[in-house]
């Protein structure tokens, strides 16, 4: 006999989605005015080229760095409008000109920034000549901690390149650098020999066929309010709302770093208790029900090396499509902003409890809980009522919406495409957990190697 949904349910699922309408609508439409990540990135990227370039051979140094990294640096720093140049970029700018006249008029201006005030007054005085064999004393011993502006600085006062570069500090930044560029080139590569190794099976009819997708007694009314009602209305606006400025005061306590990392371990916690607690009233709801042999939402933790296997395979082969959207977004919409704050946060943090917190958030806990809802329980009720290839096209949207943020959601979509294959393929929660993990630790490693 069909069970008939309570009217209360039904209107507080209407009214969920009503909400999550508006909330993703106003989301995705401020994501628009957030400063875009991408042009910081690649600025980190050009100066690490610019370091780096001492240590490269020179029989691969254009392929590594380009054959003019001094002149890709100064051509990215000028694109930075002048009234909102940082002094630190304005100073480096400054020391990268060819032009007498164009470094003083750069640098002819009150800067902020007490600590480089001393270096400004050298770079503009260059009545007297200097000896370089005392230009650590020029140009202030505090500068050997940003390798980049002693470098500059260095090679605008005169100096030789045995003098103004820090060979030991060159080498590790190109070991660095070669890191970021070529694991996402093997990754690709390998993602594609995967890629076509799983369409020759497909071919030959030898793949094995996928285990039966547990009917889930999930409703899609049930769904929409964990989703709408749990994961957005409560989960992303009013339990933050609520929670980070009662355990403000607490935070205040520690520094800046800290503290911007302990807002969004305890933002991004306080959001997942309304659909958890949501998930857990709708799951015993079934104790009457005979329950599966690995649960409703089918974990499948074991055996631990198989998911690991299925969890980098899936990672493998869903790169290459993940770089194609990616580089089709550019070429025909440009950089469309809106970039996660967090992707800042992890690049700009030089405090190790800072980091940790954030590497708890975004490896264990962001992975573990969004698999939870999209892949756990979202996913095979979709799939239940919309067929296996629909619930994975439905619930990778919903996932990459949930974001908010319109640059994000193609490459988000993509992944959660490729998250719901695995979730199908393998029959089990775990490896996309896993897989999950996997994606935003390599970026979480990849900020890190670009950190100064």
């Amino acid at each position: 006999m069909r069970q008939v949904t309570p009217a209360w349910k039904l209107l507080a699922a209407v009214f969920s989605v009503l909400l999550t309408i508006l909330v993703w609508q106003q989301g995705l439409q401020e994501s628009f005015s957030r400063p875009s990540f991408a042009p910081k990135l690649s600025l980190r990227q050009s100066e690490m080229v610019f370091m780096a370039s001492p240590a490269v051979p020179n029989s691969v140094k254009e392929y590594l760095v380009g054959v003019d990294p001094k002149g890709a640096l100064r051509e990215l720093l000028e694109q930075i409008p002048l009234e909102e140049i940082e002094d630190r970029e304005r100073v480096i700018l400054a020391t990268l000109q060819e032009s007498e006249n164009k470094r003083a008029e750069l640098l002819q201006v009150p800067l902020q920034d007490t600590s480089l005030k001393n270096l400004q007054e050298i770079l503009l005085d260059k009545s007297s000549p200097y000896d370089f064999s005392l230009v650590e004393t020029s140009l202030d011993l505090n500068l050997k901690n940003d390798p980049l502006l002693f470098t500059t600085s260095c090679f605008a006062l005169g100096g030789s390149e045995d003098i103004c570069v820090d060979q030991q500090v060159s080498n590790n930044i190109a070991l660095r650098l070669v890191s970021i560029q070529l694991l996402p080139v093997f990754a690709t590569g390998l993602g594609l020999l995967l890629l076509i190794r799983q369409l020759w099976i497909g071919i030959r009819k030898k793949s094995k066929p996928w285990p039966l997708l547990l009917k889930v007694p999930f409703s899609l009314v049930e769904m929409t309010l964990l989703v709408c009602g749990g994961f957005v209305v409560l989960g992303e606006v009013l339990f933050p709302a609520l929670i980070i400025p009662l355990s403000s005061p607490l935070m205040n306590f520690f520094s800046s770093p800290i503290n911007e990392s302990l807002k969004v371990l305890v933002g991004y916690s306080a959001m997942t208790i309304p659909p958890l607690v949501i998930l857990r009233q709708q799951l015993k709801s079934f104790d009457n029900l005979e329950r599966p042999r690995q649960g409703w939402l089918q974990w499948g933790i074991n055996p631990i090396n198989t998911s690991v296997l299925q969890a980098v395979n899936g990672w493998l082969m869903v790169m290459p499509f993940v770089l194609i959207t990616g580089w089709l977004m550019s070429l025909f919409w440009g950089d469309p902003g809106g970039s996660n704050p967090l992707l800042d946060l992890v690049l700009s943090s030089h405090n190790l409890v800072a980091l940790l917190l954030l590497l708890i958030t975004t490896v264990v806990i962001a992975p573990a809980f969004e698999e939870l809802i999209f892949r756990g329980a979202l996913l095979p009720a979709l799939a239940t009522k919309f067929g296996r290839y629909g619930g994975v096209i439905i619930s990778a949207l919903v996932f990459a919406l949930a974001h908010l943020s319109v640059g994000e959601l193609p490459p988000l979509f993509v992944l959660g495409i490729g998250l719901g294959i695995l979730r199908l393929s393998s029959g089990r929660l775990f490896p996309c957990v896993i897989m999950h993990s996997l994606w935003n630790g390599i970026t979480f490693t990849n900020l890190l190697l670009l950190g100064r």
